[in-house]
């Protein structure tokens, strides 16, 4: 039994660890190679790399805010947001496979975003796509894993409701 929850825990440190790295290598190689504001096309315009330094949330939500507010809604809540999260995910052995990966997306990115505001003062954004008729912010690997994890929460909250459904 002892064997079963140490690979658990081995698979769930590697989930976090990748979505972590993969953001945070992203964001080195942009910081380093791209210019602010610089726009490089990679699919016709349609998907484009644009460097931005990000001090407020999603979307510069919160960029206008004074200086120790933004520490405490920024960083002093998504720390203990983080945190609860890590001791949810390795504290609850019964959880649902699809919840512990969702869990692991959310904490993976959340904690590279995190890292950014704490080390840099902001978040490395840098991904753009415009469809037309919908254009998406600029955003990074963070993002996606954040994005993610809550649309695998949703399916699992969903498809759980429509069991209890059918069974009663």
């Amino acid at each position: 039994m002892q064997k079963i929850e140490n690979l658990r825990w081995s698979i769930l440190l590697l989930l976090l660890t990748l979505n972590f790295s993969c953001d945070q290598i992203s964001k080195r190689i942009v910081r380093t190679e791209i210019s602010d504001y610089e726009h490089i096309s990679i699919i016709k315009d349609r998907f484009t790399l644009t460097k931005v330094e990000n001090s407020g949330a999603f979307l510069s939500l919160g960029d206008n805010m004074p200086y120790i507010f933004r520490l405490i809604i920024l960083t002093g809540l998504p720390l203990l947001f983080l945190g609860y999260g890590l001791y949810f995910l390795f504290s609850k052995t019964n959880l649902p496979l699809t919840m512990q990966i969702a869990l692991c997306f959310l904490i993976g990115g959340g904690t590279g975003n995190l890292y950014d505001r704490i080390v840099h003062g902001s978040v490395t954004d840098f991904m753009h796509m415009d469809f037309y008729f919908f254009q998406t912010g600029v955003f990074n690997f963070a993002d996606i894993s954040i994005m993610i994890g809550i649309g695998m929460l949703l399916y699992h909250s969903i498809r759980n409701n429509q069991l209890k459904h059918e069974i009663n």
